[in-house]
């Protein structure tokens, strides 16, 4: 007994239905190669996390932050970064008490931005930066730091310009 070969139709489905598998196939280890190589990211991040604290007539509030310490590294700062946990942030040093703009280009997540005085006094906050924004915010005088969080945080935790911050920089 032979078996009759598939006929056209039947074959075109077939073909049809290998490559949607094998598209399957490519996009599955795309995404699992993508996920491992997010993963490596945040344990690396997470290797150089500080401790940052807040404290206010509002409380004191504890930050784990990713301190930007060279040009380089505050030219980047938070840029393509999709996401940013709730007790994170990001603490720009800047070596000197200095008027600071910031902008928020190729920054996907709406960030507050909080301007430290060198002695660690919450100077200005600006509140709600829009992603992908490139109009520039300013600090409204010196300031020697810049700690972005999470966008809408500072106004849920109630944090205010007299504030103190503390960290190992600040002295």
């Amino acid at each position: 007994m032979s078996e009759t070969p598939p006929s056209g139709s039947r074959k075109n489905k077939l073909i049809v239905a290998l490559i949607v598998v094998f598209t399957l196939g490519v996009a599955a280890a795309s995404l699992t190669t993508n996920l491992a190589r997010e993963k490596k990211k945040e344990t690396a991040i997470q290797q150089t996390l500080e401790r940052l604290e807040i404290q206010g007539p509002g409380g004191k509030h504890a930050f784990q932050v990713e301190v930007m310490r060279n040009d380089e590294q505050r030219a980047k700062g938070l840029m393509f970064r999709q996401y940013l946990p709730p007790d994170r942030g990001m603490l720009f040093d800047f070596d000197r008490e200095q008027l600071v703009t910031m902008w928020m280009k190729n920054t996907f997540i709406p960030l507050d931005m909080v301007f430290i005085k060198a002695n660690g006094t919450v100077h200005h906050i600006h509140e709600r930066a829009r992603p992908q924004d490139e109009t520039t915010i300013s600090s409204n005088g010196q300031v020697r730091f810049v700690l972005e969080i999470n966008g809408g945080l500072a106004s849920k935790l109630g944090l205010k310009a007299g504030d103190k911050v503390v960290h190992g920089l600040i002295k």
